[in-house]
């Protein structure tokens, strides 16, 4: 372990996290990585300053070393941002200098992306032409030549990368993307010197990381993402993967960088379901085959987590990459002993994978300004105001605590006993644990910066009078459908389920299968531990095999999902597939849990009535009963308007946002943009 340091800075609490460590020819200042994301600006002509101020924060918020977002070396990469000329550096360079200049002992690391045969595009290209599962079109087969012209890329992209002003790059060779094709069998099926025994196919990686140093010298730091575990069955054997890391660090890189699932595997690893630090085990047994530093990744979003791997030896450094999405300064707070003031990643997926995914400018549900670091600011007032603020939901909550921190007086009120409004009944998911988190932070808030606030407290027009502004953030109601029976003692809101103030019995009908629809039925048909605070019951729900670590992690392990003596129907009016509208990349892994424990889900459903013998309804036109104890009712929301409109009508103006302004399926990332919009203008 030569070129690892041992000095410990002196940190009472985060010993490891806070000490040096040496990378290559350098040394970084602390054990706290920004992992790569791909947000969007870096496709955008003309952004340098946003992403310059981007990286900026983060920067100055403490991180050690900053890995980008993906960078394509080759035409052939997709359509994202690519470095090809020496032309192409000019932008790269603005954002480096700027990183440079505001945080001069912090390292940023340029990655070197090739999407392969995920590149959306029908030019994309592949070892062989296997296409994905969640491509868009069959790779073309690389020939020969066709192989040293993408050899050659990888090096000219990172020859550019240091002309830019890089302190290195990062080569992701996992995930799906073209350098893991090659190495796994069941997308390489080429029969020449690149494909099949291993060393053949390992081949392709190891000569792109050979040609990179040599393009590089060796005063510039070089990481490759591996795939530590595939989560995907035919992936790579653990004696593959460790043969890999020496060939790699043999050639030349300074850091491993794992990384866990193909982006086609039917396995999570990074939604808010995943436990804390889930895989840093796998790291660890890697660490131990290697001489360089290691780095481990995947829902590390704390410092006290990051610092319980560091010492246990499981990694050199932490890759935190949406943490510092949701807070820029997560890694001074730590260092201060402010970990309550950090606005914590809940690992939703909502406002970054799920936009990155579907062609979006990425942002953060917690933090609305994540990627407009140049357009939304909240700058002192020169004139405070007196503001009331109706509602401690996710919305009321937002506004309230950047408008005081901007220097307003303001008031909250909330009808209820704590903060919190719908995430307080988030949080009572199984799964969804971490919604607690964003409830401390806000409290914290709160505290800090002077929120007058009362709860038990019902509002009225009279109560409002004197402020200079009033916002409405009361979030919303139930809607209560006009359905035959709809009073039935059968028939049951979902917020007393969620809540607990209602009896559900063993044969249950779901009305509704929005996102709501399924946090109920994930509620009551959950038993035991949840998977996200036990990694063992995470595995067996997902058929990891993490003691014995079989090719690709999951081969031959069915997944175990305990479940209660509940038989649950999930229905909706909707003729497309059940749950369909629910996020692009963690949608998949509610509904695979839901028909693992045996939730029946049904479309196209006209509902009649609900009398003593169930829910009566049609389905495709035919008259069916469902024979339940208990209809739960999850048919959407309607905007909690009537303080408004009562205020409307005394001619008292006020602004609405949140759930109160549109409801719609419950939307906290819409709530807490436009209140952080409206508090940067107020």
């Amino acid at each position: 372990m030569s070129d690892r340091i041992n000095d410990m800075a002196v940190h009472a609490k985060y010993p490891h996290v806070f000490s040096p460590l040496r990378v290559g020819h350098t040394t970084v200042k602390n054990r706290i990585l920004m992992g790569s994301m791909h947000t969007g600006l870096e496709d955008v002509d003309n952004a340098a300053d946003r992403l310059s101020a981007y990286f900026v924060e983060r920067a100055r918020g403490g991180v050690g070393m900053i890995i980008t977002g993906g960078i394509g070396p080759h035409p052939t990469a997709g359509h994202g941002a690519k470095l090809l000329d020496d032309n192409g550096a000019a932008m790269h360079r603005e954002v480096t200098d700027a990183v440079h200049a505001a945080a001069p002992d912090v390292k940023i690391v340029m990655q070197i992306l090739h999407t392969g045969p995920l590149a959306g595009t029908p030019d994309c290209v592949a070892p062989s032409p296997v296409k994905s599962r969640i491509g868009r079109h069959a790779p073309n087969e690389l020939t020969e030549e066709g192989i040293e012209e993408q050899i050659a890329a990888f090096a000219n992209c990172a020859r550019l990368a240091k002309q830019a002003g890089y302190d290195g790059i990062e080569i992701i060779g996992s995930a799906g993307y073209l350098i893991s094709t090659f190495l796994v069998e069941k997308t390489n099926l080429r029969s020449d010197r690149w494909g099949g025994s291993w060393e053949n196919r390992m081949r392709f990686p190891v000569e792109v990381v050979r040609r990179v140093r040599q393009a590089v010298g060796p005063d510039f730091i070089f990481v490759f993402r591996i795939s530590a575990m595939d989560m995907l069955q035919g992936g790579l054997a653990w004696d593959e993967v460790v043969s890999l890391a020496k060939a790699l660090e043999a050639e030349g890189v300074d850091v491993i960088s794992t990384h866990f699932c193909w982006h086609e595997s039917f396995v999570p690893t990074i939604a808010t379901m995943v436990p804390r630090a889930a895989f840093a085990g796998v790291t660890g047994r890697l660490r131990k085959e290697l001489s360089i530093p290691v780095i481990t990744s995947n829902r590390i979003n704390m410092p006290d987590v990051a610092e319980e791997v560091l010492a246990r030896g499981d990694a050199d450094l932490v890759s935190m990459a949406r943490p510092m999405l949701a807070d820029a300064e997560l890694v001074n707070k730590a260092f201060e002993g402010r970990e309550d003031e950090i606005n914590t990643c809940i690992g939703c997926n909502q406002a970054c994978l799920d936009h990155t995914f579907t062609g979006r400018m990425t942002t953060c549900l917690v933090n609305a300004r994540a990627c407009r670091e140049t357009e939304l600011n909240f700058p002192p007032v020169a004139t405070p105001k007196s503001i009331a603020v109706v509602g401690a939901g996710p919305a009321g909550l937002a506004f309230a605590t950047l408008a005081a921190q901007r220097g307003h007086k303001v008031t909250l009120f909330d009808a209820g006993s704590e903060v919190g409004g719908q995430f307080n009944l988030a949080k009572r998911i199984p799964g969804k644990e971490e919604f607690y988190e964003t409830l401390r932070y806000f409290a914290k808030m709160i505290e800090i910066t002077g929120v007058d606030l009362r709860l038990d407290t019902r509002v009225d027009a009279d109560l409002l009078r004197g402020f200079d502004e009033i916002v409405i953030a009361t979030g919303i109601e139930p809607r209560k459908p006009p359905l035959e029976g709809i009073d039935h003692p059968k028939a049951v809101s979902y917020i007393d389920v969620i809540a607990g103030r209602a009896t559900v019995g063993t044969k249950v009908a779901i009305m509704g299968a929005g996102g709501i629809g399924f946090d109920v039925a994930e509620l009551i048909t959950h038993q035991g531990t949840s998977a996200a605070l036990d990694i063992e019951v995470f595995a067996r729900e997902w058929g990891i095999d993490f003691a014995n670590h079989p090719r690709g992690g999951v081969t031959g392990i069915e997944p175990q999902v305990a479940r209660n003596s509940r038989e649950v129907t999930l229905l909706q009016r909707k003729t497309t597939p059940v749950g369909q509208g629910l996020g692009k990349t963690t949608g998949w892994t509610h509904r695979l849990t839901l028909q693992r424990r045996g939730v029946r889900m049904v479309s196209g459903v006209d509902y009649v009535r609900i009398d003593d013998a169930g829910l009566h309804a049609t389905v495709g036109g035919e008259p069916v009963l469902f024979d339940v104890d208990t209809v739960i009712v999850c048919a959407g929301q309607e905007p909690a308007r009537s303080l408004h409109d009562a205020l409307a009508g005394t001619g008292i103006a006020s602004h609405l946002i949140g759930g109160a302004l549109e409801a719609g399926e419950l939307d906290a990332k819409r709530a807490i943009r436009q209140a952080s919009e409206l508090a940067a203008v107020l």
